[in-house]
């Protein structure tokens, strides 16, 4: 039996990746006090990666640092080997590609210790996948982030057919202690919890834009000013729980149920033809005006923020 380092014993994590997730899991590791080991493929994504860190910083530094945590702690490799060397954990954010990946984990079984797990941010393929490879695949786990990770808590977890148990319970304890709110997942299913209610949102917009019953401002300023602000605080299942009063989540599904047969929804998605994918682009152009990405991300951040920081001090 393969013996996990105490979670709260973890000091060095390594990153995988310079993209927007693994750039926003190196931030987020930094801001908790970690030693941080982040590795690029390339030297010249190096600006991408800092990009996205010392973006996330100002939002992390407003949420409130570690003890400790500096961005002085970050080193940044193209060598896998020093990346992955002495590290209590890795969070591997490779591109999504099968290949890649099962590439990526079979080297990953050559260098690392056997006790050193390591989290997939996968968001769509499984475990079971990945590791096919892996001479390792005991101590492999997905941990799927929501986008940014270094301000959205949520990592949804789960193994793979040949992951320990041990693994996926250690996986979990390690990301309450850093800060995250982990959902550890029944089963092995693509999409996992957040990303598939979210996709189905999204197949209805897309819906609504199609059929000519709404557009995208429409449908965002329905969801800013409806859902949205609630959905934050409790979530859709216990909103409509409280919203019943004392009878409840029973009271709602005695007197609303049948309104599941209506056509509300439409789950099955669109054909994505030229003139909605027009629409939609068309549509959010509009709403973006003149304002710069990185306005637009800086002023998402600022608002997740505050929004963080309410439901945290209420």
């Amino acid at each position: 039996m393969i013996m996990y380092r105490d979670p709260s014993d973890v000091k060095r994590v390594a990153s995988l990746g310079a993209g927007p997730i693994g750039g926003g899991w190196t931030a987020h590791f930094l801001a908790r006090g970690y030693d941080v080991n982040a590795y690029i493929h390339d030297p010249a994504e190096r600006d991408a990666l800092m990009a996205v860190v010392e973006t996330g910083w100002v939002s992390l530094t407003g949420l409130g640092l570690a003890p400790g945590a500096s961005m002085d702690r970050l080193t940044v490799t193209s060598d896998l080997a020093e990346a992955v060397e002495g590290v209590d954990f890795i969070q591997e954010s490779a591109p999504e590609r099968l290949d890649v990946k099962q590439a990526l984990y079979r080297r990953l079984g050559e260098l690392v210790p056997a006790e050193v797990v390591i989290g997939s941010s996968t968001s769509g393929l499984t475990m079971t996948e990945i590791a096919a490879e892996c001479a390792t695949p005991g101590r492999c786990v997905i941990g799927h982030p929501f986008n940014p990770p270094y301000l959205l808590p949520l990592v949804e977890i789960i193994g793979g057919k040949q992951t320990d148990k041990a693994a996926v319970a250690w996986t979990a304890a390690f990301y309450e202690v850093a800060g995250k709110a982990p959902l550890v997942m029944k089963k092995e299913v693509p999409g996992f919890v957040a990303t598939r209610l979210q996709e189905a949102l999204w197949r209805e917009a897309l819906h609504m834009v199609a059929n000519g019953e709404a557009t995208p401002e429409d449908i965002d300023i329905a969801l800013k000013n409806g859902p949205a602000p609630r959905m934050a605080v409790q979530g859709q299942c216990m909103a409509f729980h409280v919203a019943c009063g004392e009878g409840g989540m029973a009271t709602n599904l005695d007197q609303f149920g049948p309104a599941l047969k209506w056509p509300w929804t439409r789950l099955e998605a669109p054909e994505l033809t030229k003139d909605l994918r027009n629409q939609m682009v068309d549509g959010c152009n509009a709403m973006a005006g003149d304002r710069d990405f990185r306005d637009m991300a800086a002023e998402r951040d600022r608002k997740i923020v505050a929004v963080l920081k309410a439901v945290r001090d209420g």
